[in-house]
């Protein structure tokens, strides 16, 4: 039998094989950010954080393309970065890519900073959603920026100075003049080459501790976005969201003039929620929203006023504005480009006044068959109550007298309401 001590030395033993084995195949979680920060992003970030930290992962190395973005998303994202319990390292790649404005803060707020050859970053000035900035609007919102700037590079070790140069002038740096103003931690032309870069790097952690990566040899898993992701992900893009919001109109409208059709209505109800969905994430204009709905007004009143087009193109001059000030994103990347808004606008405003031209011709078009072509026509009334109409006799109620001419007013069963024809 094994006696207390030893038992005890063969536990501890083992515990230590057990954790020794686990920090061995610690991993390296890899994900790639390419387009504008928004709340997905955001999202997609923040899961990947979590799920290295639950795997105990030896580093997160996030794959940084982007043209900027929001401010209250990057903001969220600077935030579990800062607070990951792994390190993460932020790399602006392949060449030729860029981490402006927004991507600037979370580059400078990694726990190691890289670029690929070919690469920029910078050019983080502030900018107000929605309104042009007045001069002290303007310099509480740099002020803010600015010192949020101060807050990572200190505590990172980086060039406060220069950093805070690319929010009060924004100012872009290459990845060498990254790296020579101490902006960026290492410069490396791809994945594995950056790999071997931070191999044993120690790093001063924003809580004050130090950390030494070990990387070489450990698995690396890609972290993909779910389908969900990848969705709402699109739908993001202020050009889709317009394209939804309009498409969703048209059927919708094509429902209204055309009830029973079933289908139009199904799919323009859900294009409407994809597309409010997505523009309750991003910086919309209600102003613009308006504009829409009057683009579609205007296309009815065209249709029933018959104005020569006049009405017509004031519906799509307004579709278009409405479309260019729908979402008022920071970067041009946030916003409805000029070639969608045209594109969208003029078919959906020709259709439109289409669609409502058939609607009231129809109904403005008198029934000729069946007995509803009966009502208005002109009979002769014979002697014995019946009245000669469409080649036909009816039997009639109302005042008739044999030989007067008269008006049918409606049908009751197989008998008609006659009128007497007035005669000057």
């Amino acid at each position: 039998m094994m006696r207390p001590c030893a038992m005890n030395r063969f536990v501890i033993a083992a515990a230590l094989l057990f954790l020794t084995a686990g920090s061995a195949s610690a991993d390296v979680l890899r994900l790639r950010v390419d387009g504008p920060i928004h709340p997905i992003t955001d999202e997609f970030i923040s899961r990947a954080i979590a799920l290295a930290a639950k795997e105990k992962d030896q580093a997160v190395v996030i794959e940084l393309r982007t043209p900027g973005g929001l401010d209250e998303s990057t903001r969220a994202i600077v935030e579990k970065i800062l607070r990951s319990s792994v390190p993460v390292i932020v790399f602006v790649s392949p060449s030729g890519s860029r981490a402006a404005s927004a991507g600037f803060f979370i580059l400078e707020a990694a726990d190691i900073a890289a670029m690929a050859p070919g690469t920029n970053t910078g050019a983080a000035h502030p900018v107000l959603l929605g309104e042009k900035m007045d001069e002290v609007m303007k310099t509480k919102l740099e002020n803010d920026a600015a010192a949020f700037m101060r807050s990572i590079a200190a505590k990172r070790g980086r060039n406060v100075t220069v950093a805070e140069s690319a929010v009060r002038e924004s100012k872009s740096f290459t990845e060498q003049e990254a790296v020579q103003q101490k902006l960026i931690d290492v410069v490396a032309p791809d994945f594995a080459s950056l790999l071997r870069a931070v191999e044993g790097r120690t790093m001063h952690r924003f809580d004050g501790t130090t950390a030494t990566l070990r990387v070489i040899g450990k698995p690396v898993r890609t972290y993909e976005m779910t389908l969900k992701q990848r969705i709402l992900g699109w739908i993001m893009d202020p050009n889709v969201a317009f394209i939804l919001f309009a498409l969703g109109g048209l059927a919708l409208w094509a429902e209204f003039n055309h009830p029973g059709a079933v289908i139009p209505g199904v799919v323009g109800l859900i294009s409407i929620l994809l597309a409010v969905f997505a523009l309750n994430l991003l910086p919309v204009r209600f102003a613009a929203v308006a504009l829409l709905l009057g683009a579609f007004v205007l296309f009815a009143l065209e249709a029933k006023f018959a104005t020569h087009g006049v009405l017509g193109i004031g519906g799509i001059i307004c579709m278009v504005f409405g479309g260019l000030f729908l979402v008022d994103g920071p970067i041009p990347e946030m916003r409805v480009n000029l070639f969608t808004a045209l594109a969208v606008s003029i078919p959906i405003g020709a259709i439109a006044v289409f669609l409502m031209t058939l609607a009231l011709r129809a109904r403005k078009h008198r029934i000729e068959t069946g007995t509803e072509g009966m009502i208005g026509e002109v009979g002769v009334a014979r002697a014995d109550g019946k009245v000669f109409v469409h080649g036909e006799l009816w039997n009639a109620v109302g005042p008739v007298v044999a030989g007067e001419r008269v008006r049918v007013r409606a049908i009751e069963g197989l008998r008609l309401v006659v009128e007497p024809i007035e005669t000057n």
